[in-house]
């Protein structure tokens, strides 16, 4: 490691510290329905679209209500994503004349994006058209994101509200986040990343003469719109096949750090927005400080390994330069115009987040340096995470650990005031269970089965880690692919569609029954025998709980990937 990459790494987390409060603090307002100084513009905007849709704004629903609402919602957005995927060939703005998507490829495409997944079994710029990549997967990744937003703050109304049957209005949450927070800021970044180069038109595909003279088909399109929000809502669904590591999404130094910022800066503000709500802001700082340690460690981890290079290298008899290059660190897989801090630090934020976008190819990664990723996914991506996903996955853990917390002391478990009885154990229990059994269970089904064993490109521990990332980053909607696995099958398409499934929705709804069941409890006062939850030490136990729930959990089918393949690296044998 350098002190370069080091600086680069205190950088951003500068960034996002300073970011924050400013942003969580907004989002707490969008969502209390107060005055925000975009409200002169947007809120006749919202009022129209609340008397066009029959929305009362004012008529608050219960869980189960606002729960089916979500669900109908993502089950329209599927069948229209569908639609648009497999009629490809009649829509306009088509100028490459793409053809209709296969069923078994748009199935799994559609669920990719409905879910906040953006798997992409698919090259983009080979295998969608202009119309089907704005009127269908952008629009997704706004709605997607804005879905997920919107369950976090019923939670966090869970725990702020008092005697009550309502969480909110899902149609509202929907609608307020959508046109308060995510798509204000996708305007003034998309102006931002088209003034760093990125294109953002409709033109045919130019056509170019290399030097070798070999005619190259140069992709166009309107990258820069997608780019914003595949970042900001952490989708991470990539115009081109080649996503972040493209030049055209992601052109120099400057457009990466902005991007890795806009992957963290919602999921870090609304662990200030949990603060606000709950009236408490050091229970958001405590919160922001499990998931910034955690993000530390990771990054440190992976940069370490990146930066130490393979040390079989000096055993294979290759020429000096090659030695030399890898002394300076694995650049294998990299682009030279990010390096090696910059990839790694890539890597882990958006396996932190759900957002699977990439700079870099993970596949090419060392043994160590890969594992980070892969643990980031199996912890269900609570280190800052998915837009709303990472905080309401955050505070599962939370309740975990005043529950043990209150095993402890002898009493009943207490959390932001409110008493975390067995209902609530028993919903968070069940939703942090359904990582480990997708997880798993697809893996070991596709570590057995011919067409399963057909997918991955190595063998041995590292091809075992392909099928393993796969589905830790689909059952975790996270998106990004370690490479080397040909996913386009009718196995790993249908496989993958229930994983993106399960991981999204088997795991919201007990989250919404936590919030019905919090929200009509009374606050609790503290009392000398609470046990503090905005303090150092439950800080530690948190982040206990989240490191032995998943290495007991995940350390055995890691350790026959990533582990062993870097202890056989450092005995010469490589995969």
């Amino acid at each position: 490691m350098t002190a370069n990459g080091i600086l680069q790494i205190a950088l951003y987390c500068a960034i996002i510290l300073a970011l924050a409060v400013p942003v969580g603090l907004y989002m707490a307002r969008v969502f209390s329905g107060e005055r925000t100084f975009l409200s002169p513009l947007l809120r006749p905007v919202e009022t129209i679209l609340y008397r066009l849709s029959g929305v009362d704004p004012n008529k608050e629903q219960h869980w189960l209500t606002y729960t089916v609402a979500m669900l109908l919602f993502n089950l329209v957005c599927f069948l229209s994503l569908y639609g648009l995927l497999r009629l490809q060939g009649l829509l306009p703005f088509n100028p490459q004349g793409m053809g209709a998507m296969a069923p078994d490829l748009a199935l799994n495409t559609a669920i990719s994006f409905t879910t906040n997944t953006n798997w992409q079994n698919y090259g983009g710029e080979t295998t969608l058209g202009y119309f089907v990549q704005m009127a269908g997967l952008t629009v997704h990744n706004f709605v997607s994101a804005a879905t997920g937003i919107a369950i976090a703050v019923a939670l966090i109304r869970g725990f702020a509200r008092r005697s009550t049957q309502t969480i909110g209005n899902f149609w509202v949450d929907l609608t307020r986040c959508s046109l308060y927070v995510l798509l204000p800021a996708c305007i003034v970044l998309t102006l931002v990343m088209v003034w760093q180069g990125m294109p953002q038109n409709l033109s045919s595909y130019t056509d170019a003469t290399t030097l070798e003279g070999a005619h190259q088909a140069i992709a166009q399109g309107p990258v820069a719109s997608q780019l914003v929000i595949k970042m900001l809502g952490t989708n991470g669904g990539g115009f081109f096949n080649a996503n972040s590591a493209h030049p055209y999404e992601n052109p120099n130094a400057i457009t990466n750090l902005i991007q890795i910022v806009m992957i963290f800066v919602l999921g870090a503000g609304l662990t200030m927005t949990f603060g606000r709500m709950v009236g408490n802001m050091r229970q958001g700082w405590a919160l922001f400080g499990a998931m910034g340690l955690l993000f530390l460690a990771g990054a440190l981890v992976a940069y370490g390994a990146e930066a130490g290079g393979n040390p079989a290298f000096a055993s294979l008899g290759v020429d000096q330069t090659a030695s030399a290059l890898q002394a300076g660190g694995n650049m294998e897989g990299k682009e030279v115009r990010f390096g090696i801090a910059n990839s790694a630090l890539f890597a882990t934020i958006t396996t932190d987040a759900s957002c699977g976008a990439i700079n870099s190819w993970h596949d090419s990664m060392m043994p160590l340096g890969g594992l980070i990723p892969i643990v980031n996914m199996q912890l269900g991506e609570i280190i800052f995470g998915g837009v709303g996903a990472g905080l309401y996955g955050m505070l599962l853990f939370a309740i975990l650990a005043v529950f043990i917390a209150g095993l402890m002391v002898g009493r009943t478990p207490e959390y932001v005031g409110k008493k975390i009885e067995s209902r609530e154990v028993k919903m968070a229990m069940l939703a942090i269970l359904i990582l480990p059994l997708s997880i798993l269970g697809f893996t070991a089904l596709a570590s057995v089965l011919p067409a399963g064993l057909a997918g991955p490109l190595n063998q041995g521990p590292h091809g075992f880690s392909e099928i393993l990332y796969a589905f830790s980053s689909q059952t975790a909607n996270n998106g990004s692919a370690f490479g080397g696995l040909t996913g386009n099958t009718l196995f790993y398409n249908l496989t993958g569609a229930a994983a993106m499934m399960i991981g999204r929705f088997a795991m919201i709804v007990p989250v919404l029954a936590i919030a019905g069941s919090l929200a009509s409890k009374k606050l609790v006062p503290a009392s000398v025998g609470t046990f503090p939850t905005d303090n150092g030490l439950f800080v530690a136990l948190l982040i206990g709980v989240i490191l032995i729930t998943g290495g007991l959990t995940f350390f055995p089918a890691d350790a026959l990937g990533p582990i062993v393949e870097h202890l056989q690296m450092q005995a010469g044998s490589l995969y």
